[in-house]
C-alpha cells in the first residue's frame, strides 16, 4: 500500500513540476492524473498495485473536501461580495456538466450498440431486464 501511495504522489509531483515548469494553466494534479492514466494504459499490470490504495482514497473522498470548506468559511467576506458571479458560475457549470454527460453517454451507447432500450413488462421505460428487482417486483 505504501508503494502504491508513493506512485500516486509521484505522479502528482511530476504533474506539478510539468505545470510549473511549462507555465501551463492546468493544475499539476490534473496533469499528474493524465500521466498516471497513460502509464496505466501502457503497463496494465500496475493497476493491481495502485487499485487498492486508490479505492481507499475514493472511499474517504469526502474528507478531502474539508480544507476547501474551511477555506470558503475563512474567506467568507470575500465570497459574500461575489455571490452572484459564484452562483451563476455554479449553475452554468452544472448545466454544462449534465449536457456533456448526456452527449457522451448517448455517443457511447451508439458506439457500443446499446440504443434506447424498450420498456420491459414492468413498464420500466428502458431499464435492462438484468437489473435486480425488489421484493414487490418493482425496480
Amino acid at each position: 500500500m505504501l508503494g502504491a501511495l508513493t506512485v500516486l504522489l509521484l505522479f502528482q509531483c511530476v504533474g506539478e513540476g510539468v505545470s510549473y515548469g511549462l507555465s501551463l494553466p492546468v493544475p499539476g494534479p490534473v496533469i499528474g492524473m493524465v500521466l498516471l492514466f497513460v502509464f496505466l494504459l501502457i503497463k496494465p499490470k500496475a493497476i493491481a498495485m495502485v487499485e487498492p490504495s486508490a479505492d481507499l482514497l475514493l472511499k474517504h473522498l469526502s474528507l478531502l473536501f474539508v480544507p476547501a470548506g474551511v477555506g470558503v468559511m475563512a474567506f467568507g467576506s470575500q465570497v459574500h461580495g461575489e455571490w452572484l458571479a459564484i452562483g451563476v458560475a455554479l449553475f452554468a457549470s452544472t448545466l454544462l456538466a449534465i449536457a456533456v454527460t448526456a452527449i457522451v453517454t448517448r455517443a457511447l451507447m451508439r458506439m457500443t450498440g446499446h440504443q434506447d432500450l424498450p420498456p420491459t413488462a414492468h413498464g420500466d421505460a428502458g431499464l435492462p431486464p438484468s437489473l435486480p428487482t425488489s421484493v414487490d417486483g418493482k425496480r
